[in-house]
């Protein structure tokens, strides 16, 4: 049985575009009679099929990029948005937003229909459920036909694409450091499970700063959350059965969960528990108190993720070799959480 190919594969082959093996395999006339009849036999040879994700190539603009998120609870998808339809209709593109709800199906449903003839390119931030899985299958393909992808916020190293992200980890560690440095010895987090990219990050982070400052990590005081929409005992019964200095939570609706706990069983905040969140929201900044966070700079990551794609459309030719990851730096935000 011969081996299947992809159009990327075949116009490597032969050496021509992507969009000459797409127009030759429709019998375009764009295409002379001897590379159509050349792309035609060597595709009949491996047994190439065409896939409704191969749809939409890069011959047939659409000037609409196709973006893709696990939940719209944040505030920090929200920013990432706003910041991709700033820089996306700057440049005379539409955008088009689909919700994976943390389901691998979902996602994979969701490029499937975009990508038939509706958006030149994808941004997108992994499912909880792709990243437990790890099958990023539909990923492959869609980059396999000649469409970009950019990934942002959680991604994986087992796709080779541009990608915008923070670093999790030193924003994490430097949170951390700072309540250590405030005097604060016993200090709990509340993170999600490590299949999560940014919570395994973020929790390395915090373990990092522990050890640095000969800190014991004590495991009890790590709570990870894998339904956050039933988190709220768990972080109650977390803080009402430890004695802790701080919790750093690597969400904000960790930490007002925090600090909800915290008044129910009278204990002070920040005189007695001081509490840093992650994602600048407007949760942080209207909770009382209000919350010391950590901001991701949602905006800042959408327009660039909206550059780097824009640009790979609009580029006549793009290498392999010379994808990307940005790193947009963070910074911590001050409010009445902390000492």
């Amino acid at each position: 049985m011969k081996r299947k190919v992809t159009l990327k594969q075949i116009a490597k082959e032969l050496d021509v575009s992507i969009s000459t093996v797409s127009k030759s395999l429709k019998d375009s006339t764009e295409i002379s009679e001897d590379t159509r009849l050349k792309v035609q036999a060597f595709a009949k040879l491996y047994n190439y099929k065409p896939n409704n994700i191969a749809l939409s190539l890069k011959n047939k603009k659409t000037k609409t990029i196709g973006v893709i998120i696990p939940e719209i609870v944040h505030h920090f998808f929200a920013t990432v948005i706003s910041g991709i339809e700033h820089l996306a209709n700057e440049n005379g593109y539409n955008v088009m937003v689909c919700l994976s709800d943390e389901s691998f199906d979902k996602e994979v449903i969701n490029m499937e229909m975009l990508a038939n003839g509706s958006i030149d390119g994808f941004i997108l931030s992994l499912s909880k459920e792709t990243q437990l899985k790890r099958d990023f299958h539909h990923i492959t393909e869609i980059i396999n036909q000649g469409m970009p992808v950019v990934m942002f916020d959680r991604v994986t190293n087992d796709i080779l694409c541009d990608k915008v992200i923070i670093d999790d980890n030193l924003a994490a560690f430097n949170a951390v450091q700072t309540l250590i440095e405030r005097g604060m010895k016993k200090i709990a987090l509340i993170t999600t499970v490590d299949y999560v990219s940014v919570g395994k990050l973020r929790t390395d982070g915090y373990i990092k700063a522990l050890k640095t400052n000969d800190l014991k990590v004590n495991n009890e005081l790590i709570l990870k959350i894998e339904d956050i929409d039933n988190c709220e005992n768990l972080i109650e019964d977390l803080i009402k059965n430890n004695k802790i200095d701080a919790v750093f939570a690597v969400n904000e609706l960790f930490a007002v969960t925090a600090i909800k706990a915290a008044s129910k069983h009278n204990i002070k905040v920040p005189e007695e528990m001081s509490v840093i969140g992650f994602t600048d929201g407007i949760i942080s900044k209207y909770a009382s108190p209000s919350i010391t966070t950590v901001s991701q700079n949602g905006i800042k990551m959408g327009e660039k993720a909206a550059k780097m794609l824009i640009e790979r459309l609009e580029s006549d030719e793009w290498d392999d070799e010379q994808f990307k990851t940005e790193v947009i730096e963070t910074h911590l935000v001050e409010r009445e959480s902390t000492k």
